[in-house]
């Protein structure tokens, strides 16, 4: 089976960042590189979205693409779950402390989720973690009759696989970043002293019919998490 010049490419790529090329380090232009492979620029595009998808680099509008650090988890504008963040950066997610019960919904998450007061929803607490390492506090609410009375997060640990399955993914969602500081109780659980930095992201999901499927509150830890956008100056006519 023939391999795609560009997945040749970005493999190659790979295999240097990976040898110890520094974290914030820039790759070669897109112009090195068509010249150093013998590849075209669509090709070496294709090459680097596939590494920036991996979470290896990230690109500077205007300045280029550089190594992307490997202690961090680096969040783009793109809609994924904290099992997708974790896979692509070659680690294993988990859980601990997982709770999952019904609640009836307040007048605020009732809001938030377009139901009635008092409707029946599902109330997922746990800390996510990555190689085991602690990454995430995350409050999740789920309408209760998305999530089935036997769902069980033994078999089903990601909300968002098990929402793909059913057909009621998330398709679009409106997120909120503020940052913060971490209580006694939250440095805790996520392993750091008190008082440490963090991100809180408050995120409302709704599915391809428009219907709200989540609205999440999580807690990342500042030293392992960051968010990377690319903004572009509008030039005044």
């Amino acid at each position: 089976m023939n391999v795609p010049k560009y997945a040749m490419l970005s493999a190659e790529l790979e295999r240097l960042i990976l040898a110890g090329m520094p974290a914030d380090s820039p790759l070669p232009s897109e112009r090195d590189l068509m010249t150093t492979y013998g590849v075209s620029r669509v090709t070496v595009r294709q090459a680097l979205t596939r590494l920036v998808d991996d979470g290896l680099i990230y690109r500077v509008h205007g300045a280029g693409t550089f190594v992307a650090d490997a202690a961090k988890i680096t969040k783009s504008l793109t809609l994924t779950s904290f099992s997708e963040d974790i896979r692509s950066r070659r680690m294993e997610p988990g859980s601990i402390s997982a709770t999952l019960h019904r609640v009836e919904a307040d007048a605020r998450i009732a809001s938030i989720l377009r139901v009635s007061p008092g409707s029946d929803v599902v109330h997922l607490e746990r800390v996510r973690t990555a190689d085991g390492a602690p990454m995430c506090l995350e409050n999740i609410w789920i309408p209760g009759d998305i999530i089935p009375e036997d769902f069980s997060l033994d078999t089903q640990p990601s909300v968002y696989e098990y929402l793909e399955r059913i057909g009621r993914a998330p398709e679009t969602a409106t997120q909120t970043i503020q940052a913060t500081v971490l209580d006694s109780g939250q440095a805790a659980l996520l392993d750091v002293p008190p008082q440490s930095p963090a991100m809180s992201v408050t995120r409302v999901a709704v599915d391809e019919a428009g219907r709200e499927v989540e609205f999440a509150v999580s807690l990342y830890r500042a030293d392992r998490y960051d968010y990377r956008l690319t903004v572009k100056r509008e030039r005044p006519r």
